[in-house]
């Protein structure tokens, strides 16, 4: 059986889709004036850095929130959780890539994630994926399609590994036997690239690559891309092939074609 994905639920209404554009235009606003600008960094205790430009842009995004929808929950990178157990739950990482950010690099971008409860669980419905520097905007929902910009977005056909450009954040990620299983895929595919963030999500919906490969990310990490590649003909699942909750395990397995997918969970499984 193939499993759940957000093209599945019912559309998401249009008020919400633009409320998301204009937590995006907030958050951007408050990075463009921060980037490759001086500015403290800070070191959280997991050792990730953090700046004064993730905690604000998170902060404006939550404020509109509270003020709008003051019944959904959220959960953010920066600030943590409130009503977490609501119907809706906003999931947000103002700047996904602060590392590229606080380098000057433009590969950063903003997850603004929208995850609808069912039953005792909360999937993935509706997703931002904004680079404020670039000017680039994907939006994806069932009943609205992704976009780039307001123009559809679609994945590509890749029918196997072998042809596929696959990204992944960096190997560094992969920890014991994850390490030896992404290697295998990575030793099949056609070109790897490393360090993009939620770019490469981002530019995988628009058919521009084919295969993603992650481990050890968080809920505000992935609630928002989920949407944006399953809306344009993608499948996300985690390394086991299950949907993507917000209460599963923190793998990815993100591809344009369901050949392609099929195969890398094969080669993960050994």
């Amino acid at each position: 059986m193939a499993p759940h994905t957000s093209r599945d639920a019912a559309p998401c209404p249009p008020e919400l889709i633009e409320f998301a554009g204009r937590l995006a235009d907030a958050a951007g606003e408050v990075i463009r004036q921060y980037f490759r600008q001086p500015f403290d960094i800070i070191t959280k205790a997991d050792e990730s850095p953090v700046t004064i430009a993730d905690r604000q842009s998170e902060r404006v995004m939550r404020d509109l929130i509270e003020a709008t929808y003051p019944d959904h929950g959220i959960m953010g990178e920066e600030h943590g959780t409130v009503r977490g157990n609501a119907e809706y739950v906003w999931y947000l990482d103002p700047i996904d890539g602060t590392k590229s950010f606080i380098s000057g690099v433009p590969l950063f971008g903003t997850l603004i994630g929208l995850a609808q409860k069912d039953g005792d669980i909360h999937r993935p419905w509706m997703g931002v994926i904004d680079q404020a520097i670039s000017g680039e905007r994907w939006m994806g929902a069932p009943g609205h399609g992704t976009t780039f910009n307001g123009q559809p977005a679609h994945v590509r056909s890749c029918p196997s590994v072998s042809d596929a450009i696959m990204f992944t954040t960096s190997p560094e990620y992969f920890e014991g036997e994850r390490l030896s299983q992404y290697q295998r895929v990575e030793d099949t595919a056609h070109m790897t690239r490393y360090g993009t963030d939620c770019y490469a999500f981002a530019i995988l919906s628009s058919g521009h690559i084919d295969l993603i490969v992650e481990a050890g990310l968080n809920e505000y990490d992935y609630c928002a891309v989920v949407p944006v590649i399953e809306n344009a003909g993608g499948i996300v699942t985690d390394w086991s092939g299950r949907a993507k909750t917000l209460d599963g395990e923190n793998t990815i397995v993100a591809a344009g074609d369901v050949a392609t997918h099929a195969e890398t969970l094969r080669i993960l499984a050994g």
